[in-house]
């Protein structure tokens, strides 16, 4: 029979953790060690190594303001021979040794071990079954075998209110690992309630909440670990600016010296594309922590946008050397020979570290990416499709769906797929391009015309979508629409001095030219002509368009613009044309 008594230093801490306040460092710095002992005592080494970077972070307290050690019951000195035993071997891995001998103890902290024990001993068999004779695209498929025991076991204990903050915690776990997914937010919920300074209960609440109306529901606890929480879940709902200004309120409150809060901004500016400030933070993040490997997946993220082979390079060789069998190692690899367009190996170090943790995200999506460099759709699907199940609100993975099916020619799926990243990223002008592309694929102009004009609107990072707006209008004979994108478009690739770099520039001025010289403005005709003849596609054409603006040029003259200027209120050329005009221009 399991026996229980209410330890005093649960509702101590609960109560500590409620009042406290970013004034009182000294309290949070007692809290944190407080819970880094409880943690590492039931084998929590994540979160046990969690509070400690941030206790880390904290001036050291005198030896006079140390936590004492909580209060040792007669369940606690009956079971120490057991549990001291049992938790040598758990330390070891043997999680079916360990969970015999804490058998039949009375303990709380003998009854997490106990369960536990038993849920990583079936995870353990669940990867051993699966490790040579699947491979990770099925892996997903096998179960635990003993979760629905435990589930038994648990509800059992809380029905009848027995469970402490970390027996809720894994109760929750097991509830998740059954996809009984509304249960498990609320005794996540109940969790953090119980037993606030647990960071593995928020951090697994923070993979079951789906958006941000669901996240303002969730009723939690007032603690300053709170702000942790929704600095971490605003950077996972794509709230940017309301996460770096969380983050920066927690840095002002005395946590500037945390690695995992420094970590946590680069990856927030990694998500809005802030690739070079990004950059900084992770190089900053490697002088002050130069054998860390948490996050350093995302820095070869950043290192292989911009295509930096060389540290690409050195990041995987300094990766290797600290640990080659970590999941973040086998992606920075696989990165590394992805930027060398080697995607087989590419491929195969992503399947490693799915072998690691068949629950890697990032590993998920960039594998699916690697499929799809090698021309294999069904395999690029299924791993999207296991980067969704991991992680809903991954947009890489809707996103990447999409030009799965766009290859495969099949538009109604495309649009599906985009939607959802759209509704991830709202303000990513790269998810607009491609829902504008899908609906002009499916005969939806008015759709296509309002995309392609927001993705511009909110900042248009590849410098595509006023040029497919233009074509659009082209199409549909909207000549005066069509000159106006065009318009903008080249005065937006000259802004940024790419002219020479840019295909498409060719494509416009040709148009331009034809547009200006049929309106008989022919000196905005002529300047058009003459830049067509700085491409190779366009010089015959504006050779040609030269010599018929020459014969008429002596018959109406027009004051020259220049066309080319930035666009602004005061140098907006105003004409008869009524595509000039921007107020007038409402896709």
């Amino acid at each position: 029979m399991w026996c229980f008594c209410v330890e005093p230093v649960w509702q101590n801490m609960k109560m500590a953790a409620l009042c406290s306040e970013f004034g009182n460092l000294v309290d949070i710095k007692k809290q944190l060690i407080s819970v880094i002992s409880l943690c590492k005592e039931r084998g929590l080494l994540h979160s046990a190594k969690w509070a400690s970077e941030l206790a880390f972070a904290l001036d050291p307290l005198p030896k006079d303001e140390l936590p004492p050690s909580p209060p040792f019951t007669e369940d606690d000195a009956q079971d120490l021979d057991a549990l001291t035993l049992a938790k040598s071997y758990f330390d070891l891995k043997e999680y079916d040794r360990a969970a015999y001998f804490l058998k039949g103890c009375c303990s709380q902290k003998a009854y997490f071990l106990y369960m536990y024990s038993r849920y990583l001993s079936g995870e353990k068999k669940k990867d051993d079954e699966t490790v040579d004779s699947l491979g990770p695209l099925e892996k997903g498929q096998v179960r635990n075998e003993a979760l629905r025991e435990l589930r038994v076991e648990l509800s059992k204990k809380h029905t009848a209110g027995e469970l402490d903050g970390f027996t809720l915690y894994l109760y929750g776990v097991v509830l998740r690992k059954l996809d009984l997914l509304k249960e498990a937010v609320d005794v996540f919920v109940e969790a953090v309630h119980a037993l606030p300074l647990h960071w593995g209960a928020w951090l697994e609440l923070s993979n079951l909440v789906t958006n941000i109306e669901m996240l303002k529901s969730l009723s939690l606890p007032d603690c300053w670990i709170k702000d942790f929480f929704m600095a971490h879940m605003y950077t996972e709902l794509q709230m940017i600016k309301e996460a770096l200004q969380k983050y920066q309120n927690l840095i002002e409150a005395g946590f500037s010296k945390s690695t995992y809060i420094i970590s946590q901004i680069a990856v927030a500016y990694h998500n809005i594309r802030d690739i070079d400030q990004a950059l900084a933070l992770f190089n900053e993040l490697r002088e002050q922590d130069p054998y860390r490997i948490d996050n350093m997946d995302t820095f070869s993220n950043l290192l292989y946008v911009k295509s930096m082979k060389p540290e690409l390079s050195y990041l995987a060789h300094n990766l290797v050397e600290i640990d080659k069998y970590r999941v973040e190692t086998c992606c920075v690899i696989g990165n590394y020979y992805s930027l060398r367009s080697q995607h087989e190996k590419a491929a195969l170090y992503f399947q490693r570290a799915l072998k690691l943790n068949p629950r890697c995200l990032g590993a998920w999506t960039l594998m699916g990416h690697e499929y799809m460099e090698m021309k294999n759709t069904s395999a690029a699907i299924q791993a999207y499709r296991h980067a969704i199940e991991v992680n809903k609100r991954d947009y890489r993975a809707w996103y990447g769906l999409g030009q799965t099916y766009e290859i495969l020619k099949m538009p109604f799926y495309c649009l599906y797929y985009y939607r959802k990243a759209h509704q991830l990223r709202p303000n990513d002008s790269r998810m607009l391009v491609a829902l504008g592309e899908s609906y002009e694929k499916l005969s939806q102009q008015v759709e296509a015309k309002k995309c392609y004009w927001r993705a511009y609107s909110v900042g248009d990072v590849e410098k595509m979508a006023l040029l497919k707006l233009a074509k659009l209008h082209e199409q549909l004979n909207e000549s005066d629409d069509a000159a106006q994108c065009y318009m903008l478009y080249i005065q937006d690739i000259f802004s940024c001095g790419e002219q020479l770099e840019h295909a498409e520039v060719s494509t416009a001025l040709r148009y331009l030219g034809q547009y200006y010289f049929k309106s008989k403005l022919y000196d905005e005709a002529s300047l058009c002509a003459q830049r067509c003849c700085d491409y190779n596609d366009a010089r015959e054409e504006g050779k040609a368009l030269l010599r018929q603006i020459s014969q008429v040029r002596d018959q109406i003259e027009t004051p020259s613009a220049d066309l080319f200027a930035p666009l602004s209120n005061n140098n907006t050329p105003v004409r008869r044309v009524s595509p000039l005009n921007l107020i007038s221009f409402t896709p």
